[in-house]
C-alpha cells in the first residue's frame, strides 16, 4: 500500500514556511503533507529575526534537530516519505538509515562526513558559518548580499529580495559544524532514495550532490540522482519549482511508494 504522508524538512536559515507552495500542491493531490519546524522555529519570521542573537538558538545542534524530527515521525500512523532541503536533506538521509521512512528525497543535500568539495563557491558560501574564528555560542545572521550569492545567485533582484524578506532567519553555528562529522552508512540497505541537485547551486554544487549519490553505490538499495538545469540553491522556491515537486511525485509513483 502506498504511503499518503509526506514530511517536508526545511534547512538552515529557513523555517517550515519555505515549503508553503509544496504543501499546498501536495495536499491538492491527496497527500497528508506535514512541515515540522526545527526546535525553536515554530515562530513568525519577524520574531526570530528580532530575537537575534538568541541564546537558545545558539545551543541548537544537528543532533537535536534529528531527534526532534525522529520523535515527531514516530507518532505518525504510517512511515512517511521524507523530503528535505539543504541541511534538511542531510537530516532526511540520517532518518532514512534509521528505517523511519518509506522513501527519502534529499534536495541540494548538505554533505555528510566523507563527502566534500573544493569548489570555490562551496568554500565561500559555507565558511561564514563553520569558521573556527567565531565562537559557536554566537548565532549567525545571513546578510542579503550573502543570500544573493549562496541561495539565489541567478534570480532577478526583485525575486531575490522577496525571498530574503519572506523566509530568511538567523541560524545556529553548531548545526553546520556538527554536520561535518555526521555519518551515513552508505553500505546499509535503505528505502528508495532520490538525490536532487541544481546546476547553478553555489552553496551545495551539483557535483557535490553527485558525489553524495555515488557513495550509495556501495549499497544494493534503490538510489537515484536528478540534476535540474538552471536551478539555484533556492530550487524549492524559485520559478519552476513545480517541475521539481512533480518530478518527485512521479519518482515516488515509479518506485511504488
Amino acid at each position: 500500500m502506498k504511503t499518503k504522508t509526506i514530511v517536508l524538512i526545511h534547512g538552515m536559515y529557513m523555517t517550515p514556511l519555505c515549503w508553503e507552495q509544496w504543501v499546498n500542491r501536495y495536499r491538492a493531490r491527496g497527500y497528508e503533507c506535514l512541515a515540522p519546524a526545527w526546535p525553536g522555529r515554530d515562530k513568525p519570521i519577524s520574531t526570530l529575526r528580532e530575537s537575534h542573537p538568541d541564546p537558545q538558538l545558539s545551543q541548537l545542534t544537528l543532533s537535536a534537530v534529528v531527534e526532534s524530527l525522529a520523535s515527531a515521525i514516530k507518532t505518525l500512523k504510517e512511515k512517511p516519505v521524507l523530503i528535505g532541503h539543504s541541511m534538511g536533506g542531510l537530516v532526511a538521509q540520517l532518518l532514512l538509515q534509521r528505517d523511519l521512512a518509506a522513501a527519502g528525497v534529499a534536495v541540494d543535500s548538505a554533505p555528510p562526513l566523507g563527502v566534500f568539495s573544493t569548489r570555490w563557491s562551496f568554500l565561500k558560501s559555507n565558511w561564514p558559518h563553520i569558521t573556527p574564528f567565531t565562537a559557536q555560542s554566537v548565532p549567525i545572521q545571513m546578510t542579503f548580499e550573502r543570500f544573493q550569492y549562496t541561495f539565489v545567485n541567478t534570480l532577478p533582484l526583485a525575486e531575490q529580495r522577496a525571498a530574503y524578506e519572506r523566509y530568511v532567519v538567523p541560524e545556529s553555528r553548531r548545526v553546520p559544524r556538527e554536520s561535518l562529522t555526521a555519518r551515513i552508512d552508505f553500505k546499509k540497505p535503505h528505502p528508495p532514495l532520490l538525490l536532487v541537485a541544481g546546476s547553478n547551486d553555489h552553496i551545495i554544487p551539483a557535483s557535490l550532490n553527485k558525489t553524495n549519490y555515488e557513495k550509495y553505490r556501495q549499497s544494493s538499495s534503490v538510489t537515484d540522482f536528478k540534476e535540474f538545469a538552471g536551478r539555484t540553491h533556492f530550487i524549492i522556491g524559485q520559478s519552476g519549482w513545480e517541475e521539481v515537486a512533480d518530478y518527485v511525485l512521479d519518482w515516488l509513483n515509479d518506485k511504488g511508494v
